[in-house]
C-alpha cells in the first residue's frame, strides 16, 4: 500500500491552517529519502472534515494510522523525517490518563462512534471521483439500475430510514408517495440549507463526500422517475458549493450522471443551487419557493410535495444526511441497515456536539445512544469539571434538557417526549454558569428575527415572547409572565402555518418546566443565579473600596 498523509482541510481546520501545513508537507517529502519507495512516493491528499474540530489541523500517516494534532507548518519537516520510524509522541493526542494515543480509532473521541454518513470522510479527497470510486463509490446506484423501482423502495421501507432533516417522516414513504404520482416532470431535492446555530453536520458532508449524497439523489430518482434535481446549498458554505459543483461535473464526464446514468439510457441533471440566506428556506415548502425565484414563505401543509412540490410537480426532498446513507441501504441492504439504532429510529445520527464540553466536533453514533454518553463519554464531560446545567437539542426550535434526563436514549420520539427534539442533530452543551432566561431569549430572538412573518401567530407570538423574555432578563419581569409566555406557546403550536412556530415554543416551554426557579429568581428577586443578565448582576464595593462585580462569567456558548 502507498503512504499517504491525510490532512484535514474542512473548514475548521482550513481556518487553523491546514492548506500551509499540506503544502509544507510536500516540500519537506521532496527533500527526503522516504518520497519515494519501492511502492511510489509518499502522497499528501487534502480530506474532509475528521471530525475533531477544536485539535485541528489534524492529519493521519497511512499505512501506519498515525494521527497527529494541532499540527503547524513548521512540524512538517519533523513529521516528513519520521515516516517509518518512531512517531512524533509531542503531536499525539493524549487520553484522559496522559497516555499518548497513536490510532485515531483508540482516541476516546472517536472510539464509540459509527460511521456510515462519515465513513469516508477524513480517507479520500472530495476533489477525486477516483478516490470515490476505489472505497466502493456507486456501486449501490449501479445496482439499483438492475433493481425495479418498487425494489428499491421496499429496501429503503426495509431499512426504518427516517429523514434526518428534522422531522423524521419515514423516508420509504415519501418515495413510494411521489412514484405513485404518474405526473411528470419529477424532482429531487436535496436540503443543504443548514442553518442552526453550532450545526455542521451537512456542511462536513458536503464537503468532505459529495459524491455519497449525488449517489443517494441518483437512486432516489431512479426510484420515483426524476430526471432532474437540485442541491439547495447554504449561501454560506463556499467549499461545499465549490466540491459539489465540481463532484457534479465529474460524475457527469465519466458517464455516471447527465443524459444517460452509467449507459442505462435514463437521464439525471443535478445543480446546485445557493440558498436564499434566510433560516426559514429550510423548510421544504419555502426551500422550493426559493428555487423557484419566489420569496421563500411555507405553504400549508395540506398540499403535499410528493403530489405537488417544485413547479406544482412530484418532488422528493431530503436532506444530506438522509441521501448519504442511501448507497449503504441499497448496497448492504435495508434489514442490515435496521439492525442498528431502536425500534423506531434506525441507523446512525451524526451530531454537532458544541458548547461547553472537552471534546467538541463532529459526532455519529447509533440511534439510542444516551445523553450522558454523548457528552460525558465522547466529549469527555464539562469544561473545567464544572457542573452539568442542560444541553439544547435540535436548534432553535430545541429544547433545554436538565442533568436528570442525560439517560435519555437520543432518538426521534423519545426526545420528543420530553419537550425536545432531534431536529437535524445540534447540540449545545451549558455549565452551571449559564442562564436558561437567557437561553430562552436568545433562541426566541433568533426566531422572531428569522420568521417569514406570513402568518400572525408566528410573527406576533414570537414578537410577544421575545418582548416578555428581554423584560425578565432585564429585572423588568412581572407575576404573571410565565403564565403569559406559556399562553403564547399554545397559540404557536396550535396556529402557525409550519414548523418554525409550531417549534418555537420549546427552548421557552423545557426552561419553564425544568428551571422554572431561575424565572422566579428573575422575576421576583432581580437577581441572575448564571451572573449573566447585566441588569441583575449588579455591582459592590468591598472594605478597600474597590468595585467587584456579583457575577459569575457566564455565557452562552454557541
Amino acid at each position: 500500500m502507498n503512504r499517504s498523509i491525510l490532512v484535514c482541510c474542512g473548514t475548521g481546520c482550513i481556518a487553523n491552517g491546514s492548506l500551509a501545513v499540506a503544502d509544507a508537507l510536500r516540500v519537506a517529502l521532496a527533500g527526503t529519502d522516504v518520497a519515494v519507495e519501492a511502492t511510489g512516493e509518499t502522497e499528501v491528499k487534502e480530506t474532509g472534515c475528521n471530525g475533531f474540530c477544536e485539535n485541528g489541523p489534524i492529519l493521519r500517516v497511512m499505512p501506519d494510522d498515525i494521527s497527529y494534532y494541532k499540527v503547524k507548518p513548521e512540524d512538517a519537516a519533523d513529521i516528513a523525517a519520521s515516516i517509518g520510524a518512531e512517531p512524533l509522541e509531542r503531536l499525539l493526542y493524549r487520553d484522559d490518563n496522559d497516555k499518548p494515543v497513536l490510532r485515531q480509532a483508540d482516541n476516546p473521541f472517536y472510539a464509540p462512534q459509527h460511521k456510515i454518513v462519515l465513513r469516508n470522510i477524513g480517507q479520500i479527497d472530495p476533489q477525486s471521483i477516483a478516490d470515490y470510486t476505489d472505497c466502493g463509490g456507486y456501486r449501490a446506484l449501479e445496482r439499483a439500475l438492475q433493481m425495479t423501482p418498487e425494489a428499491i423502495i421496499s429496501e429503503v421501507e426495509a431499512s426504518g430510514l427516517r429523514g434526518r432533516g428534522g422531522a423524521g417522516y419515514p423516508t420509504g414513504s415519501k418515495w413510494r408517495a411521489a412514484m405513485q404520482y404518474g405526473e411528470y416532470p419529477k424532482y429531487v431535492i436535496c436540503n443543504g440549507d443548514e442553518g442552526d446555530p453550532g450545526a455542521f453536520m451537512d456542511r462536513s458532508t458536503l464537503e468532505g463526500d459529495p459524491h455519497c449524497v449525488l449517489e443517494g439523489m441518483a437512486i432516489c430518482a431512479l426510484a420515483i422517475g426524476a430526471q432532474e434535481g437540485f442541491l439547495y446549498i447554504r449561501d454560506e458554505y463556499e467549499l461545499a458549493l465549490k466540491h459539489v459543483t465540481k463532484a457534479i461535473r465529474d460524475a457527469e464526464e465519466a458517464g455516471i450522471l447527465g443524459d444517460s446514468i452509467m449507459g442505462s439510457g435514463k437521464k439525471l441533471r443535478l445543480a446546485a443551487v445557493r440558498g436564499g440566506g434566510a433560516f426559514v428556506c429550510g423548510e421544504s415548502t419555502a426551500l422550493m419557493a426559493s428555487i423557484e425565484g419566489r420569496v421563500g414563505e411555507p405553504r400549508a401543509k395540506y398540499v403535499r410535495s410528493a403530489q405537488r412540490g417544485l413547479w406544482d410537480k412530484p418532488t422528493v426532498l431530503n436532506n444530506v444526511e438522509t441521501f448519504a446513507n442511501i448507497p449503504v441501504i441499497i448496497g448492504g441492504g435495508g434489514e442490515n441497515f435496521a439492525l442498528l439504532g431502536t425500534d423506531s429510529s434506525k441507523g446512525t445520527k451524526v451530531f454537532a456536539l458544541v458548547g461547553k464540553v472537552k471534546r467538541t466536533g463532529l459526532v455519529e453514533v447509533p440511534m439510542g445512544v444516551t445523553l450522558r454518553r454523548l457528552i460525558f463519554d465522547i466529549g469527555g464531560g464539562i469544561v473545567g469539571d464544572r457542573p452539568f446545567k442542560a444541553v439544547q437539542t435540535g436548534g432553535p426550535s430545541g429544547g433545554c434538557i436538565p442533568e436528570k434526563l442525560l439517560d435519555l436514549p437520543v432518538d426521534f420520539d423519545t426526545l420528543t417526549d420530553y419537550g425536545a427534539m432531534m431536529g437535524s442533530g445540534g447540540m449545545i452543551v451549558m455549565d452551571d454558569r449559564s442562564c436558561m432566561v437567557e437561553v430562552a431569549r436568545y433562541y426566541t430572538n433568533f426566531l422572531a428575527e428569522e420568521s417569514c412573518g406570513k402568518c400572525a401567530p408566528c410573527r406576533e407570538g414570537l414578537r410577544q415572547m421575545l418582548s416578555i423574555l428581554t423584560g425578565i432578563c432585564e429585572g423588568r419581569g412581572l407575576p404573571g409572565d410565565l403564565e403569559a409566555l406559556e399562553e403564547i406557546c399554545a397559540l404557536l403550536i396550535d396556529s402557525s402555518l409550519c414548523a418554525l412556530g409550531k417549534t418555537a415554543a420549546n427552548p421557552v416551554l423545557t426552561t419553564i418546566e425544568h428551571f422554572r426557579d431561575e424565572y422566579n429568581a428573575h422575576i421576583l428577586e432581580k437577581r441572575c443565579p448564571g451572573g449573566v443578565c447585566r441588569e441583575l448582576t449588579g455591582s459592590k464595593k468591598d472594605g478597600t473600596g474597590v468595585t467587584s462585580s456579583k457575577a459569575g462569567k457566564g455565557d452562552l456558548r454557541v
